[in-house]
């Protein structure tokens, strides 16, 4: 792995716990942007430290430092260890009986020993997107831009374990911003932070950001003249740049085990699930499968270990619509008495591992995306996000999209603008009426998820097909 971080003075380190490990993280981050065919500054961020961990007892300990060095580690270390010892009392899990990393390992992003195109390179290849969007007066601002964020990440135990993980994530963006007689519309490569994956410069191709800038500049004109998005119940078909959003708030954070067990109660909301529910709770129609899948390649989440070391794989949440599993690491699953997976992630080098999201995905069904408009009398396709609110059970929630276009008698007809639906997690999953086979699946993700307090915000993969909704609350904005 390639790292400059010091990591042989924790050989030299001692401590009266138990248990203890090192987590090491050097991040490097390298944005560029072109706006109306004028090269932003750039701007290049690094961040690199050290999370010390200590378990004593029943108790554990944390302590964060930038400082390196060998005395550095030993000073964080000496207060995560006197940590440990205070928090015996208050533990809700004993660590004298809890797993520790068992195996060493090594994960590397896919593509990470391909070259990446020089910053010129980049800004030239921006350019040419960007001046390719530039095919109305109506068309007020283009901005094209990508960012590549290099991680090196070593995990490191007192017993022995060593797991050392390369991430390159990254994240193109393009934002097309139409305006004509006081009316402004936006569209855009994925939303705001739809497109992220790990890999080289063939994720723009994954994303298809070639092309973009004249695609979505159309797009942005054709909302301009459409109307507005109809109310009234509707089958909905969301494509997977939509289903991304849909996933993610009503499935994924409802399923933090740590969420359901009330941490988050007083910052973020608790869930509407409760640990009865695990094994016999039908929370989806017969057709949602939904999966923990950190091996998909190029997601965004992608790693072989979690950041507690536990080793990762491919689990079933949802399996036939019935709810199987949590999405809880290997302490909450202790405290909880659970099934889960290896999701103990931390955002940074400063922040402790909590239950989070990762690579949660859809599997794909057996319709074709004809087939899904075909079956579909009176419905509305919707895709891209442009706003979201849900509870704080994540339960109740109304989402607005960027582009609409209604389906009649089984054709797509009208481009429709501001569209917009609402609806209940815990009955919306069992109105599906149908999941898109391999061909509609696109693989999505943020780099802007957020929980926990202190605050952490964590990059998620969403991977999942276009998929139908029968009876759905549609709604559109105001003109």
């Amino acid at each position: 792995m390639r790292t400059d971080m010091t990591i042989d003075h924790v050989s030299t380190l001692a401590s009266a716990a138990d248990f203890y490990s090192v987590r090491f993280v050097d991040e490097r981050t390298d944005d560029h942007q072109v706006r109306n065919d004028v090269a932003q500054p750039v701007r290049r961020v690094r961040d690199r430290g050290a999370m010390l961990t200590a378990w004593r007892g029943a108790g554990a300990g944390y302590a964060a430092t930038p400082d390196l060095s060998a005395a550095g580690l030993q000073a964080a270390l000496d207060i995560a260890t006197r940590r440990a010892g205070s928090s015996t009392r208050l533990s809700l899990v004993d660590h004298r009986h809890a797993a520790r990393p068992s195996q060493s390992g090594v994960y590397e992003s896919p593509g990470t020993t391909t070259a990446l195109p020089t910053r010129p390179e980049w800004l030239a290849r921006l350019a040419h997107e960007c001046a390719a969007a530039r095919i109305d007066a109506r068309i007020v601002e283009r901005i094209a831009s990508v960012q590549v964020t290099e991680s090196d990440q070593i995990l490191i135990t007192s017993d022995g374990v060593r797991i050392e993980q390369r991430f390159r994530f990254v994240m193109p963006q393009f934002t097309v911003v139409a305006h004509a007689d006081g009316d402004t519309q936006v569209r855009t490569l994925g939303g705001d932070y739809g497109t992220i994956a790990q890999g080289g410069v063939e994720i723009l191709g994954h994303f298809d950001f070639d092309g973009a800038g004249d695609r979505l500049s159309r797009e942005a004109l054709m909302l301009l003249a459409a109307p507005n998005c109809p109310s009234g119940a509707r089958d909905l078909l969301l494509m997977p740049d939509q289903m991304m959003l849909q996933i993610h708030e009503s499935i994924g954070h409802p399923l933090e085990l740590d969420r359901i067990l009330g941490d988050e109660r007083n910052f973020a909301g608790s869930s509407f699930v409760k640990p009865a529910f695990f094994g016999t709770y039908r929370y989806g129609s017969s057709l949602l499968n939904v999966t923990f899948d950190p091996a998909l390649p190029g997601e965004a989440a992608a790693y072989a270990f979690d950041d507690d070391g536990a080793a990762a794989r491919k689990h079933y949440l949802i399996r036939d619509g019935v709810l199987e599993r949590a999405l809880g690491g290997t302490l909450s699953q202790q405290r909880a008495g659970l099934a889960g997976v290896a999701n103990s992630r931390a955002s940074s080098w400063n922040r402790p591992p909590i239950d989070r999201m990762a690579n949660l995905n859809i599997e794909p069904g057996a319709s074709s995306l004809d087939e899904m408009i075909a079956g579909i009398e009176r419905g509305i396709l919707m895709r891209t996000n442009t706003s979201w609110s849900i509870d704080d059970h994540r339960n109740k929630f109304q989402f607005g999209c960027e582009f609409g276009q209604l389906i009649e008698n089984g054709q797509l007809s009208q481009v429709v603008r501001q569209p917009g639906y609402r609806g209940i997690s815990a009955t919306f999953w069992q109105s599906l009426a149908a999941v898109g086979n391999e061909d509609t699946r696109g693989v999505f993700g943020t780099a802007m998820c957020g929980k926990g307090e202190p605050m952490q915000i964590v990059r998620v993969g969403h991977a999942s097909p276009a998929c139908v909704f029968s009876d759905v609350d549609v709604f559109g904005g105001t003109r």
